[in-house]
């Protein structure tokens, strides 16, 4: 009996890592190994023409020397871009998850369905929409002459208020979504408990409702932030040659100008800024949940 509960508590012990093997072979073969590969390219010069580029490893470490040197201003845009997005994202979509976690009742099923409404619609055609509402024969821009907020020749399009409120747009539903999650977990006793101790509605939400909430703030934030950070389709469509974030110009090193090792190493920078804050954002916001 001694030597089979041994064996049992041995093969419990040795399960949990046979199950996790197909997800290390996944992100060995779908992460690892592209990131590896990226980090070479970013490493290597390129030779040949345009249309047949090769690339030779050689430590060349001028790429990224030329990241932060030529493309500083976009790195910098980019963030601040992605930062007001956030932002604004969450002014916006923390008021609308506690009315849906809390007020909506039995409509709350159906104003969880209009937020991800979006995702049926791709990025690129939502993107594009914005494009044709925001022209300058739109009723947006018509409607802010006839009140006396724009002049005559003055339009949206093609500014950097265009691109973050197309930032914010596309990405709300992933700041909503983890602050409803969050909100609606929490037990409402305590707030009612909060009440009993004289706290009124205000306290109560400052000491009760949002430290509980942060860790739906916290995941909200970096879904927004990370990915608005490195987009190009809002900068490509709604934007101008004045607001072109970090994600146009690695994409038109790839796609069109075809000079892989810049690209890759613009990838590498980018992604190094983005884990750094997102750990220091971690270490700032801390929560027991979160760590």
């Amino acid at each position: 009996m001694a030597g089979v509960a041994a064996e049992g508590t041995r093969k419990s012990r040795v399960a949990p890592y046979l199950l996790s093997i197909p997800a290390l072979a996944w992100l060995a073969v779908f992460f690892v190994v592209p990131l590896w590969s990226l980090l070479r390219t970013s490493l290597s010069t390129t030779s040949g023409s345009v249309y047949l580029p090769e690339q030779t490893f050689s430590w060349e470490w001028s790429n990224y020397a030329t990241a932060f040197s030529t493309y500083g201003t976009q790195f910098t845009r980019s963030f601040v871009y992605a930062g007001l997005a956030t932002l604004a994202a969450l002014l916006l979509g923390y008021p609308l998850a506690y009315v849906i976690a809390f007020k909506a009742g039995r409509f709350k099923n159906v104003l969880l369905g209009l937020v991800i409404l979006p995702f049926f619609v791709t990025f690129l055609v939502r993107t594009i929409a914005w494009k044709t509402i925001l022209g300058d024969d739109g009723w947006v821009v018509s409607l802010l002459q006839t009140v006396g907020i724009l002049g005559p020749d003055d339009h949206i399009l093609s500014t950097a208020f265009a691109v973050v409120l197309g930032l914010t747009y596309n990405f709300l539903p992933f700041m909503l979504l983890p602050i409803y999650v969050s909100l609606e977990k929490i037990d409402m006793r305590l707030v009612e408990a909060a009440s009993d101790l004289y706290s009124p509605g205000g306290r109560a939400f400052r000491k009760v409702i949002l430290p509980l909430s942060l860790p739906g703030v916290f995941a909200g934030t970096l879904l927004t932030f990370i990915p608005a950070a490195g987009d190009f389709i809002n900068a490509q469509y709604l934007g101008s040659a004045n607001t072109t974030m970090i994600g146009t110009v690695i994409q038109k090193q790839f796609l069109i100008i075809k000079d892989y090792p810049v690209a890759a190493a613009l990838s590498f920078v980018l992604m190094a800024i983005i884990l750094i804050g997102v750990l220091v954002y971690a270490r700032v916001l801390g929560t027991e949940e979160i760590a």
